[in-house]
């Protein structure tokens, strides 16, 4: 196992670099990450207090500031020691510039201004959260996006996923012994997707789910030919509708998601287009 001191240092919530930090160290295995997170560096003293643990536990120092004094120091002193440094949005920013014709603003958390894309995403989650599980299914017109599917089919994360990319999801348990609202097939404004899986991941999780609950594992819920039978209802119930089908047994969560957000993107454009 090899140890790694990373250094993110930021001049904003940090949210930005610590999203590539994650997305770069999934590509590699045995590596114990020691991270040393350090948001809000807007001030020489701050950086200087932050340079005595890089001199400390030398490493990789990945960073975004704009200050261009903050960022010499910085840069400086990583030389002096040795150590690896890596600006983590010049080589996009420098790009755009040069694109634009125009200097990039420097201006740290822009990204972060309360613009109507944050107040869309907030009411989103809010109407997500109000929806889940077949809950208030009255309202159920006012959603970008229904997922349906039988238990444990990953619906409510992927739903509040979705809601935190600004999409209003709403979600609905697939039971065959309790029929959905007929609300269901006469939405006109929600993409409806069908979520699914293979029987044994289902049972699986399921039983993982009785386990943690201290439940009885030994029951029709995680019974391998009950939920075959309910795999073939959800998936007869999507065909008759003419719903997307999305199998979830390999997917992350990240992944479902994205797979529905190009439906409903390619849905909205043929609409447009029509």
């Amino acid at each position: 196992m090899t140890r790694l001191h990373l250094h993110l240092l930021s001049d904003s919530t940090g949210e930005t670099l610590e999203n590539i930090a994650k997305a770069a160290l999934a590509q590699f295995d045995g590596v114990e990450t020691i991270k040393h997170f350090w948001p809000m560096v807007r001030s020489e003293g701050h950086l200087d207090r932050i340079l005595v643990d890089i001199a400390q536990n030398p490493g990789l120092v990945l960073f975004t500031l704009v200050n261009i004094d903050i960022r010499r120091k910085l840069e400086g002193r990583c030389r002096a020691l040795g150590l690896p440094m890596v600006a983590a949005l010049d080589p996009v920013t420098d790009a755009l510039s040069n694109l634009l014709g125009q200097q990039a603003k420097a201006r740290p958390g822009r990204q972060h201004t309360l613009d109507a894309a944050y107040f869309a995403r907030v009411d989103a989650i809010q109407f997500t959260i109000a929806h889940d599980d077949g809950v208030n299914w009255e309202n159920w017109e006012e959603a970008d996006i229904l997922l349906a599917g039988v238990s444990r089919c990953s619906k409510t994360p992927t739903s509040i996923y979705l809601a935190n990319r600004g999409f209003k999801t709403a979600n609905i348990p697939i039971v065959v012994e309790s029929p959905p609202p007929d609300k269901l097939y006469s939405l006109r404004n929600p993409l409806v997707v069908g979520l699914t899986a293979s029987t044994d991941r289902l049972v699986q999780v399921r039983r993982n789910r009785l386990l943690s609950l201290n439940q009885a594992p030994e029951t029709d819920y995680v019974d391998q030919d009950a939920v075959t039978r309910e795999i073939a209802f959800a998936r007869r119930m999507f065909a008759d509708n003419g719903w997307p089908v999305i199998d979830v047994t390999r997917r992350s969560i990240e992944e479902t998601a994205a797979a529905i957000i190009n439906l409903y993107n390619e849905r909205n454009g043929a609409r447009e287009i029509a």
